[in-house]
């Protein structure tokens, strides 16, 4: 075996892992996106059932409230197939001859009718309880009736007396039919409500304000700050700031909420000089925004300021010394040496935060839900709440993967424009020495 077959044999396992946990998940939210599926249609498939929603679909959308209220209707037969079914059922043929010879083709609008039609035969039940019972074999209802296949919902329709032109025929199948659909309303639907930009300004506001000022700012300053801080505190520090990544998110939010709870820390506190307790983390728009920035920033800039504090001790001392010798201050120092040489790590904060912020959305789950009043629902938790949970109880799963599939764009493109403002290509060429 040659040393590049081994290779792809030993890259076999992380492939499969890839295809499994990234690949097929991603190309399975696009197939999702463009269909209707949520959990009044399955994912398995449907069928056709005449129901008062499938009629009100049937009246309104399709303008055929004159149709939906035949379909409605209930009514009694007597037909070929009916006698055929009381010959099943072991009837008297003698009864069975007279229904045809008597009643055949005639339709009744009520079982009280056809009730009265049946006794006026000689052949007639004896008691009034049989002939209700012979009554109720001729009924024609499709209200509730499930059926398999079109055709056999289109011969229930044939059999209660209705015709249907091909226009009406394709509004009842499409109406009638509970399984989902390829669309691509979905997207239309982003468009079409107002509620979508808004919570996509949200999005935009929480990602950029959370990375730009605890993500990439705090995490350097931090990192910075304990460089020039003695080894053994600079530990202590690090281990401390790491803490909020490290948590469990519900504990870890949980002490947020004991801080801002009515009857927690800060209302305690507050309270000494005369302010009423409340519940600061959702008392109004700037409140939760400023929880819910904090929460999320603290926990990225633990892992941004271990990566620019490694960064930085990368650095030869030399230079920190060579620049000390020819005068330069703290500030000259973070500027020319330090600065220049986290070019890549900023980078790869940067472009990891942002699609770490775009994407998750347990922490803002926890301390607000998207509250108060859905002020601080973004994309993420907006998807989550469409596909999987909120109190209309139809999770509209279709709809909640075109909301995935627009983070995965944003995703790409933003990392597209990090990779070109950083000037990518530069800082993976190899130094001008080794050429």
């Amino acid at each position: 075996m040659t040393s590049r077959q081994l290779g792809f044999l030993f890259l076999t396992p992380a492939s499969l892992f890839i295809v499994m946990f990234f690949l097929a998940p991603v190309l399975l939210t696009v197939v999702f996106s463009f269909t209707n599926m949520s959990t009044a249609t399955g994912i398995t498939g449907g069928a056709w059932q005449v129901n008062p929603g499938a009629m009100r679909r049937l009246a309104i959308v399709h303008e055929e409230p004159d149709l939906a209220e035949a379909l409605q209707v209930q009514a009694y037969v007597v037909d070929d197939l009916a006698l055929a079914s009381l010959s099943n059922a072991g009837q008297r043929q003698a009864l069975i001859d007279e229904l045809e010879a008597e009643l055949i083709g005639q339709t009744f609008a009520s079982r009280r009718e056809i009730a009265r039609a049946i006794r006026n035969l000689d052949n007639r039940p004896r008691s009034t309880r049989e002939v209700n019972a012979l009554a109720t074999s001729f009924e024609r209802s499709l209200v509730g009736n499930r059926y398999e296949t079109e055709a056999s919902l289109f011969a229930a329709i044939a059999a209660k007396g209705l015709a249907l032109t091909p226009d009406q025929a394709e509004a009842v199948a499409e109406a009638t039919w509970t399984g989902w659909t390829w669309t691509t309303e979905n997207f239309e639907r982003m468009v079409r409500v107002p509620d979508t930009f808004t919570i996509f300004l949200n999005t935009i506001f929480y990602v950029f304000t959370t990375l730009i000022f605890f993500n990439t700012g705090f995490a350097l300053i931090l990192a910075i700050t304990t460089h020039y801080m003695p080894e053994g505190p600079a530990g202590w520090f690090r281990s401390i700031w790491l803490l909020p990544r490290v948590l469990p998110a519900v504990l870890y939010v949980l002490m947020w909420k004991w801080l801002a709870w009515d009857t927690g820390f800060l209302s305690s506190l507050l309270g000494q000089f005369g302010v009423p307790p409340r519940n600061w983390m959702l008392n109004d728009a700037a409140s939760a925004w400023t929880f819910v920035i904090i929460i999320n920033g603290t926990v990225g800039a633990s892992m941004g300021m271990l990566i620019f504090a490694s960064a930085i001790k990368a650095i030869p001392q030399q230079i920190f010394y060579a620049s000390e010798v020819d005068g330069a201050s703290r500030w000259q120092q973070i500027r020319h040496i330090i600065l220049p040489q986290l070019k890549w790590p900023i980078l790869f904060i940067t472009t990891y935060q942002s699609l770490s912020l775009l994407t998750s959305f347990e922490h803002i789950l926890l301390a607000t839900d998207g509250g108060p009043g859905g002020v601080t629902e973004v994309w993420a938790l907006h998807a989550y709440h469409t596909a999987l949970s909120n109190y209309a109880g139809n999770l509209a799963y279709g709809y909640g993967a075109a909301l995935a599939l627009v983070l995965v764009v944003i995703g790409l493109v933003l990392s597209i424009a990090y990779l070109f403002f950083f000037d990518f290509k530069a800082l993976v060429r190899p130094p001008r020495i080794e050429r």
